[in-house]
């Protein structure tokens, strides 16, 4: 008989934490939909992972303006620069197979090294201090035309360091486009091929991939941009650009969801390695660079977090964040170039974890007396 009283207990609590749940999805839709009339977006997805379990999972608005199509959570986007964290991992798995070296020489791998290239390392790309120019931001790039990888190691090594290796922190492009050649000239296998067997075939990730223009991809978004108070199409970029280490990738928030999970349950990388990837970055004066290998990396115990923002001007946005202390997740993948998924995100944090919730403004204390 004292079982049911036990019983009546735990039915009334989980009562309540499906009730506190409901009424915080209610909270995050809104909080959503505001933001997407406001911003003028058309359409994004959303999936929050906390304590180990998807909570949210959900599209809002449009994936396709001009046919009406709804956005949901299998809905396709381009995810952009997120995906260096996926090259990233890749290269960080030929490490722990000891196939490839954080501290060798991009020369022990590449051919085509410049020799101004002689210091810099595998870690050097990884951590965006190798003094490499951005191809992408060269006066000679054209994003419209189709190039091959090699042509563009070739302008690349051409070019002067912008730095020494090691002194300076600088994002560029070009770091990432050299790891994914690095990964073909070890494993024999595009960038896109490896991840396809080693990650997202085993994760189940079934609508991820490398980006596109000529294939049919279903639940393709397609991208936008806000300009002169008018919503426009994203700008074409060739696929060869976009194939790139740097950028390339297509997913959904579904899917981005079952990779995030993969990297809390130490599915891909062992937890050393997480730790050495989400680390900021010690430059040659003794200064610290805060991104790591494919992550961003920010804030202090208990609210340490990881990130990486994607977005071009094909018109798309993407941002992912782990808030390391609390156990909590949030993705944000937008088809509008202007949106600004990173403030999305973290205003979501704060609804689940009300420490992360953004600062208010400074007026909102300074109430006029009476």
């Amino acid at each position: 008989m004292k079982k049911i009283p036990l019983l009546c207990l735990m039915w009334f609590v989980g009562c309540i934490s499906l009730l506190a749940s409901l009424a915080r999805s209610d909270v995050v839709d809104d909080y959503l939909r505001a933001e997407i009339e406001k911003r003028h977006c058309p359409g994004l997805a959303l999936a929050v992972i906390q304590a180990g379990k998807v909570v949210k999972l959900a599209g809002y608005g449009l994936a396709n303006v001009e046919h009406a199509i709804p956005a949901t959570p299998k809905t396709v986007f381009q995810i952009q620069s997120v995906t260096k964290q996926f090259v990233a991992t890749a290269i960080m798995m030929l490490v722990e197979e000891g196939k490839v070296s954080l501290d060798a020489k991009v020369s022990d791998y590449l051919s085509g090294a410049a020799v101004s290239w002689e210091k810099i390392t595998v870690r050097r790309l990884l951590t965006h201090t190798s003094g490499i120019k951005d191809f992408i931001n060269e006066p000679t790039a054209s994003l419209r035309l189709e190039v091959t990888g090699e042509e563009v190691l070739k302008e690349t090594a051409k070019r002067p360091l912008n730095f020494q290796p090691g002194e300076k922190y600088a994002y560029s492009n070009s770091n990432y486009h050299l790891l994914a050649m690095i990964l073909r000239k070890v494993t024999g296998m595009s960038y896109s091929d490896f991840l396809g067997e080693r990650v997202f075939e085993p994760l189940g990730m079934s609508s991820t991939r490398l980006m596109s223009w000529s294939e049919v991809i279903p639940n393709r978004a397609a991208g936008y941009r806000w300009q002169t108070n008018q919503l426009s199409n994203g700008q074409f970029v060739a696929g060869s650009i976009l194939a790139y280490g740097g950028g390339g990738l297509l997913s959904t928030a579904e899917d981005m969801a079952k990779w995030d999970l993969a990297l809390r349950g130490e599915k891909l990388l062992k937890r050393a390695t997480l730790e050495q990837m989400w680390a900021p970055t010690t430059l040659n004066d003794g200064s610290i660079s805060n991104y790591g290998f494919g992550w961003g990396v920010g804030g202090k115990k208990p609210h340490r977090s990881v990130q990486h923002s994607g977005s071009h001007i094909t018109g798309f946005t993407s941002y992912i964040v782990r808030f390391l202390d609390h156990d909590l997740s949030v993705i944000v993948l937008a088809n509008a170039g202007h949106a600004n998924p990173g403030t999305i995100a973290q205003a979501i944090a704060g609804l689940y974890v009300p420490a992360l919730a953004p600062a208010a403004p400074r007026k909102a204390i300074e109430d006029k007396k009476e």
